[in-house]
This record gives C-alpha cells, sequence and structure tokens, in this order.
C-alpha cells in the first residue's frame, strides 16, 4: 500500500531541548545492555561482571577527556548519553571486554596506555571509534559527532482522521537488508509521539492500526541535528459487529463472528454481541453464527468512516 507522509522538520535547539528531555524507554537502557559496534567479525562484548577487576597505580592511568555533539558545531551534550570503553582484542568467545562505562554527558575516563574502542549511544543513535592513548605527550580530548536526528510518528485515517493512540503501534527497521533480504529490527512498538534517536539515514517504518489488516510501510528520512515529524495516513476503519433482530436494534449476545474478504479469505473471528475491529479499506462478509444458525451481511470499508454493521436476524 502507498502512504501519505506528512513530514515536518524542526531546528537543532528545539530538538535538543526535546530529545534530552524526553523519559523515553531507550534511555533505561542499563549500560551493559548489547548494542552492535559495525566491528568487523566481532557482534558482542562482554559484560563488566565477567571481567577480572585490576588495580593499576594512578602514575600508570592516563586521563581521556570524551564530548559527544548531535552534529559539528552543536554544544556537547550533557544528559542522556551512554559511554563504553571495549579492549580491542575479543576474547575466547569472540566477545570485546568492556573496560570502563558511564552515563549522563561529557566524561573523563582514566585508562593505561594502549589501544581501545569507544562507543557512545544517544537512545538508538551511536558512533564508534578507535582510541590510541600514547605513553607519555599530550592526550588529545576525543569529540565525537552522532550526526543523530529524532523521530516522532503519528497516523491518521482517512480524511484526518485521529486514530486513538491505543490501537497504532510502530516498528522500525534498517533500510537495508540482508544477504537473506531481511530487515534488522531497529526498535519495535514505537507509541505515537513518542521521540526516537536515531542516526541520520533512511528507516522503514511499518505502522499497525489494530490487530487485523490495517498496515503500511513507509521510508523516512531521518535528518541530523533535526526532529523530523511524520504522520502517516491509513486507508482504514473501525467497524463494530451487531447481530441485531430489526435495524436498530439491541446487539444479541452469544454470537460467533467470522470476518472474510473479497476473495473468501477469513481474515478475523470473535466472540461477542458488538466486537469492534479495525480493517483495511475494501469489501467484506460478515458472518454470524447463533444457536446454530448462520446469518450474513457483505459490507464495504471506507478510509476513515468509522460505523456499525448490522446482520439482521432473519
Amino acid at each position: 500500500m502507498h502512504s501519505r507522509l506528512k513530514i515536518g522538520v524542526l531546528p537543532i535547539l528545539v530538538l535538543l531541548g526535546a530529545m534530552i528531555g524526553q523519559a523515553a524507554a531507550q534511555d533505561a537502557q542499563p549500560v551493559d545492555t548489547v548494542f552492535p559496534l559495525n566491528l568487523p567479525g566481532v557482534t558482542e562484548f562482554a559484560p563488566t561482571g565477567d571481567l577480572p577487576q585490576i588495580a593499576l597505580p594512578p602514575d600508570q592511568l592516563r586521563n581521556v577527556d570524551l564530548d559527544a555533539r548531535l552534529v559539528e558545531g552543536a554544544a556537547p551534550l550533557e544528559h542522556g548519553l551512554i559511554w563504553r570503553v571495549y579492549h580491542p582484542i575479543p576474547d575466547q568467545e569472540g566477545k570485546l571486554p568492556i573496560l570502563a562505562t558511564s552515563e549522563g554527558g561529557s566524561a573523563l575516563i582514566s585508562m593505561e596506555p594502549g589501544e581501545y574502542f569507544v562507543h557512545v549511544s544517544f537512545g538508538l543513535a551511536g558512533v564508534t571509534r578507535k582510541l590510541v592513548i600514547p605513553d607519555n605527550g599530550p592526550v588529545n580530548a576525543q569529540d565525537f559527532i552522532l550526526n543523530a536526528g529524532g523521530l516522532v510518528l503519528n497516523a491518521v485515517s482517512g480524511n484526518d482522521v485521529r486514530i486513538a493512540p491505543v490501537k497504532l503501534r510502530f516498528d522500525i527497521y534498517s533500510e537495508e537488508r540482508d544477504a537473506n533480504g531481511q530487515r534488522q529490527l531497529i526498535i519495535a512498538d514505537v507509541k505515537p509521539n513518542q521521540i526516537i534517536r536515531l542516526n541520520d539515514g533512511i528507516y522503514h517504518v511499518v505502522s499497525e492500526y489494530g490487530d487485523v489488516n490495517a498496515v503500511i510501510r513507509s521510508d523516512i528520512a531521518v535528518a541530523a541535528g533535526k526532529m523530523t515529524e511524520a504522520t502517516i495516513q491509513h486507508r482504514a476503519a473501525q467497524i463494530t459487529l451487531k447481530l441485531v433482530s430489526e435495524e436498530g436494534g439491541e446487539a444479541i449476545a452469544d454470537t460467533a463472528w467470522s470476518i472474510t474478504n473479497a476473495a473468501g479469505d477469513l481474515i478475523s473471528e470473535s466472540v461477542g454481541a458488538f466486537p469492534s475491529l479495525v480493517l483495511a479499506e475494501g469489501d467484506y462478509t460478515a458472518i454470524a453464527r447463533h444457536q446454530q444458525q448462520l446469518y450474513r451481511r457483505d459490507f464495504k470499508v471506507a478510509a476513515g468512516f468509522n460505523y456499525d454493521v448490522e446482520v439482521l436476524l432473519q
């Protein structure tokens, strides 16, 4: 299906305030959560608790300042960052050991001279860099540019008919496909108006309205330093089924329902006096089963037009 996108872009100052202030679930990730580092041959790391704690004399450690910015030229982020420092050599299980972690904003780490990988994440945005700490001489501050932005999703049905947030969910996937033609799931079950922090790029968004067949897929671009607000248009509506003895009559209880599409395929089953469901635009047949008798009615779903489908008991 095709979708209509209404995309707005907010400037960096608005984005920073909103993204830092958003108490989203992605901020609750513990520092030992596994994040892919995009390093050849290495996809996991060993949590800090798996490592022996080695105390080094202070004079063998060197301090390194770590800063992260949303885009080049922006102020350093002071909230919402998670820093992880990895040993560059995988262990026997092929995992990169974590040597240090920090949460918040800019960080100061004390490490012995050597080579490391440093990863910083801001929500689901992140960047990894190799860090070389010399034995002597100055240690340069490390400035990480996330090239990240924000994405806020919502949806309407038909001609801008508002959809109850509880009936909407979004899944965000990578644009690229793997060797099996599958996209990588980045985050599932995103709620409307939730701010998602992502690296700049194009993402594949799957929007589900209800839980039957109202699904829209869209490719959405996230720009670094900006908030992208995308409203997806569903071609669907919510219908309520009723078995009645006369038009406008009371719904009859103890009724089992089946819904088939124009091709005769079964797409939904339910039991109740007046079940509600969301269906994509199209032609359907409602079949009511009550006291061993079948009653049916053909009906049409038009985008954004929510209504009752009454099946007469006759």
